[in-house]
């Protein structure tokens, strides 16, 4: 993809061929096919870059709502904040009252238009020309454009003026991931910096920044987000957004868990009537004992995220099953015991074993009728073996 063609797309003989390949069904083996068919009527570069568009607006479905009428790159998309994740961050930037906000490495516009639909005045910068007209394209196809002001520039010194700051820092370079955070672009203490000027400062980082790279001068909270269960990243607010040292933020119901002072570390226990496995937000967050003290659970081990309790409390921030049985880890004393249960299918879980558990499930399934789950984990730093259950 390049400038010309996305504007190909864009006139209606690009849009006619979209809406006409929206009606296929077009996957890696009918690729080949669906190319030579359009080349009688188009060129091979758009050919192809209409039937790349089609299928990345079907693979971006999973992070936008209105992918079809969107525009992407696939490194782009990659990279992209999901929708949901997007609308919190904006939200709560919104809920201070600012009215403008510099989107600083807008890359396709997830976040810059999210920050436009919580009603903010946006302007969105990138380093890279195709992700700015790229972004520019988006927000005209759901009617924000209005609100946003497009800027192509890499950002040396100070970012615009403007009552926030939201920064996406590029953490590729040649291709490959960078994790030192001071070869971001632009690295972090420039942005930091950037914060005597705008001190409503959000930062959007890899979910597995190390904590002590995130040093601002100045009150930061370190928020981590998960979506569906699954961690997509850490956020650093500062300033006057910066509320808690830590708190994990669940979506799609946004409950959110956050640092109590002096919490004391949660008690230890063998496993009671429940197993709790803590959503990874509330694990990376460092923030198991205060979940712990609102389920009144126990750790398995100081080291392992694993909770326990007599009753079953419903909550966002963990998984729960009901446990039938636990021991030492023993793999024959466990398939005997498992047989005795009547298992059918088991799932095989772990924390703190190093054990394989595709391969520890395939010897442990048997041919019963009751799904179970063993999980492999440690109990005051000695392996157990615990037998669960699906709560219905």
């Amino acid at each position: 993809m390049d400038l010309d063609t996305l504007h190909w797309l864009r006139l209606p003989d690009g849009q006619a061929l979209l809406d006409e390949l929206a009606q296929h069904d077009i996957r890696d083996a009918t690729l080949l096919n669906e190319l030579q068919r359009l080349r009688a009527r188009y060129t091979p570069e758009q050919a192809r870059a209409a039937v790349e568009q089609t299928m990345l607006r079907m693979r971006a479905r999973v992070k936008f709502s209105h992918a079809d009428v969107m525009f992407f790159t696939r490194e782009a998309l990659e990279q992209a904040t999901a929708e949901p994740v997007a609308r919190h961050r904006a939200g709560r930037i919104a809920s201070h009252g600012m009215a403008s906000v510099v989107d600083l490495g807008c890359g396709i516009g997830g976040d810059a238009l999210a920050l436009a639909a919580a009603g903010l005045r946006v302007t969105a910068i990138d380093r890279d020309p195709l992700r700015v007209a790229l972004a520019q394209a988006n927000a005209e196809a759901l009617g924000l454009a209005e609100r946003m002001t497009f800027v192509h520039a890499d950002v040396v010194d100070a970012p615009p003026h403007a009552d926030a700051l939201f920064v996406d820092p590029a953490r590729r370079s040649g291709g490959r991931r960078v994790f030192d955070v001071g070869q971001y672009q632009p690295p972090l203490d420039r942005v930091f910096a950037w914060g005597a000027q705008t001190p409503a400062l959000c930062v959007k980082l890899a979910p597995g920044v190390p904590y002590e790279e995130l040093a601002p001068p100045f009150a930061h909270e370190i928020e981590c987000v998960s979506l569906h269960g699954e961690l997509k990243e850490t956020t650093l607010w500062c300033g006057p957004f910066a509320a808690v040292s830590h708190r994990a933020t669940v979506l799609p119901s946004g409950a959110n868990l956050a640092t109590t002072p002096n919490m004391p570390g949660a008690p230890l226990a063998e496993p009671a009537a429940f197993l709790y496995e803590p959503d990874p937000a509330v694990i990376r967050a460092h923030l198991v004992a205060e979940l712990a003290h609102e389920l009144d659970a126990a750790q398995l081990d100081a080291q392992i995220a694993y909770l326990t309790s007599d009753q079953q409390i419903v909550t966002p921030f963990a998984r729960a099953w009901r446990v039938l049985e636990w021991q030492p880890w023993q793999l024959k004393r466990l398939r005997a015991r498992l047989r005795a249960l009547d298992a059918g299918s088991v799932t095989v879980k772990k924390r703190g074993s190093p054990l394989d558990t595709d391969a520890l499930a395939r010897q442990l399934s048997g041919k019963g009728s009751r799904p179970l789950v063993v999980t492999l984990t440690r109990l005051q730093e000695q392996p157990i073996a615990i037998i669960c259950e699906q709560i219905a």
